[in-house]
């Protein structure tokens, strides 16, 4: 997911407050996500094909199809680091490198955001509590390509307020998704999915974007998840056969300003309330889009 960086993004950045656990609206208790202990990056053998950043961490400003996953199952008492160990060695097994390893000096292979973080979150020593969400956000290089996803999970049992915010999120990604073809412009993405999150009760986090993918891992087009239509944000782009991009919005419980942590990803909410992402690379085809991953 890219980080806006225009003036509204600057005016969502506010002083974060601590908290140990919050209520939701309903009365459910949740665990408020604070960064634990990192371990040292994974390695990646000479066998597999790395991205240019892969040593120095700077990646280079260059689509094609990049088709792979895996099963993921996420149980109360084991870390995120845990995971994080478990995909890197499955991108390794199947010839991929892992996408976020070193990218900008990202330390893990994959990001995992908890509860009220609600992206990039750092793999770490912190056990998982039941009742718990979690982001697992997957990104593989392989014959030459990225593709991006990610998918949200349940620690053991949940709330219900937690299950109707991840399946309302998925509901916004879907129509996101539906909403792309050959001729329509970029802006009926983020126009769909703030109708379909409003229906649900629910707000858009603004200040993170999808984006074009393929040899690089981010750049053009910005994918915004909320409607910039009539607005300096809406460059008139329009869908043609043969992009590549993701589609990922964020939906939050309760407000939408962030702070990013000192560790300069980890991006949390600052009233500590729990968002929910899911994440699709898609291609547009001559015949409508296709979801690559």
């Amino acid at each position: 997911m890219a980080l806006r960086t225009d003036s509204l993004l600057l005016n969502l950045f506010r002083s974060i407050r601590t908290y140990s656990t919050q209520k939701t609206s309903c009365g459910y208790k949740y665990n408020i996500v604070q960064p634990y202990p990192v371990s040292p990056q994974l390695t990646v053998g000479k066998e597999v094909e790395k991205p240019e950043y892969w040593k120095s961490g700077i990646p280079s400003p260059g689509p094609k199809e990049c088709k792979f996953g895996f099963l993921l199952s996420c149980q109360a008492g084991i870390t995120t680091d845990d995971i994080n160990i478990f995909v890197h060695r499955q991108c390794i097994n199947h010839g991929a490198y892992p996408s976020p390893l070193n990218y900008h000096h990202f330390p893990k292979s994959i990001c995992t955001s908890v509860n009220n973080v609600v992206c990039h979150g750092i793999p770490d020593s912190r056990p998982l509590q039941n009742g718990e969400i979690l982001n697992v956000d997957v990104t593989v290089y392989l014959n030459g390509v990225h593709g991006d996803c990610s998918a949200m999970f349940f620690v053991g049992e949940v709330d219900p307020d937690a299950i109707k915010l991840c399946n309302a999120t998925k509901e916004a990604l879907e129509a996101g998704i539906s909403a792309c073809k050959p001729g329509q412009p970029f802006s009926v993405i983020g126009k769909v999915i703030e109708q379909t999150a409003r229906e649900k009760g629910y707000a858009i986090v603004p200040a993170f974007i999808g984006h074009g993918i393929g040899s690089y891992f981010h750049g053009p087009p910005d994918v915004y998840h909320f409607d910039v239509s009539g607005t300096p944000r809406d460059e008139g782009l329009i869908m043609k056969p043969g992009m590549t991009f993701t589609i990922e919005p964020a939906l939050s419980e309760g407000g939408i300003e962030v702070t990013i942590l000192e560790d300069e990803w980890t991006a949390v909410t600052n009233d500590g309330s729990r968002t929910a992402q899911w994440e699709h690379t898609v291609l547009i085809t001559e015949q409508g889009v296709e979801i690559l991953t």
